[in-house]
């Protein structure tokens, strides 16, 4: 490993991209030396996204034999590909589904006795322990040097059963029902748009979709087992995923209680607007790249609550910013073990009260 801090991502994707630029921008209150960045393929229309990360302070790494083809673009490359993440203090992998397990596969386990910690996002199951900010960070230890940054809707779920559903760290859900209505695609990619509403399987039998096993499986890591199911669709819109959620409690509460729970918490968002639309073009005007980088945004005027017991409602899930939050917070950790909640009071204006 180089002198000093260096973090180094790979990809520059829906999340790669903000997150590079959030981790330049923040650097130094963050105690980061460096920010580098890996690139795979020398795209010219591309070259505006790698000029601009470039611009913000981070340095590219590309394959050996692409170097070329990234100059001829007019793109000054730094490092190689592997050099990078030889030299790196931490690693965040933030490529296509499977791809990170891929990696550590064939990169990461290389190097684990010079990088402090590797971390990949989403659909990556197996890569390490799971995490989500702000849920289950008091299980995170020094052997946990791979960390598997759950997805977005994973996020979201998560703090929705905590903040109704855990209790002084005691699990009070009887049984909590997800639909997960996702965009069709980011608004930045042209691919996977769908025409019309389509339906997803349940591939779980006991839990349904990944959301729901991936919330069991993080949950787990603080010693409770969660009954949950979840479904999934996809609109034809690029704006914003939306959960709908149902939550059976073992204990009494009101929507005025409810209410209040999401307001006092202070990695939920609460939102008097119903439309995506509004929610997005607020995320876009006040978060980072776009990014509100909290949990969850609660539709308060959904809140219903049946037979005392029963807390029903819609929230939307802002675009990948609770994933970015948290793979900052765990590259920080790594960088910083003992000090790292201080210097992530930097972040502290993207964490929205109200939208």
């Amino acid at each position: 490993m180089a002198d000093g801090n260096i973090v180094h991502v790979v990809g520059t994707g829906t999340i790669g991209e903000p997150l590079i630029g959030l981790l330049c921008d923040a650097k130094d209150d963050l105690g980061i030396d460096e920010v580098t960045f890996y690139k795979h393929s020398p795209k010219l229309e591309d070259r505006p996204k790698v000029r601009g990360l470039i611009n913000r302070g981070a340095n590219l790494a590309v394959k050996p034999d692409r170097t070329g083809e990234f100059k001829d673009l007019g793109l000054d490359v730094v490092y190689g590909a592997e050099e990078a993440i030889k030299r790196a203090s931490v690693v965040i992998d933030c490529t296509p589904k499977n791809t990170g397990l891929m990696n550590k596969e064939k990169y990461y386990n290389k190097y684990k006795n010079k990088v402090k910690g590797f971390m990949a996002q989403g659909s990556e199951f197996g890569f390490g322990k799971m995490y989500a900010v702000g849920i289950n960070d008091e299980t995170i230890s020094p052997k946990d040097q791979f960390i598997h940054i759950v997805s977005c809707n994973t996020h979201n779920i998560a703090v929705l059963i905590n903040t109704i559903g855990i209790k002084n760290k005691k699990n009070h859900l009887k049984e909590g029902r997800f639909l997960c209505i996702r965009r069709a695609n980011d608004i930045s990619q042209v691919k996977g748009f769908v025409p019309s509403p389509e339906v997803g399987s349940h591939k779980d039998e006991k839990m349904g979709t990944h959301h729901a096993v991936d919330v069991y499986h993080l949950y787990k890591t603080l010693g409770i087992e969660l009954k949950v199911f979840s479904s999934a669709l996809k609109l034809n819109t690029q704006y914003m995923h939306c959960i709908w959620y149902d939550l059976k409690l073992d204990y009494k509460t009101d929507k005025e209680e409810v209410i209040q729970k999401f307001i006092d918490n202070p990695r939920v968002a609460v939102t008097q607007k119903k439309a995506a639309n509004m929610v997005f073009s607020f995320g876009r005007e006040h978060g980072h790249y776009g990014r509100i980088l909290n949990q969850t945004v609660a539709v308060l005027p959904t809140v219903h609550v049946v037979n005392e017991n029963e807390v029903i409602g819609f929230c939307f899930t802002p675009q990948d910013g609770n994933s970015i939050l948290s793979s900052i917070t765990a590259a920080v950790r790594f960088l910083y073990p003992e000090g790292y909640e201080e210097k992530l009071r930097c972040l502290g204006a993207f964490l929205l009260q109200e939208v």
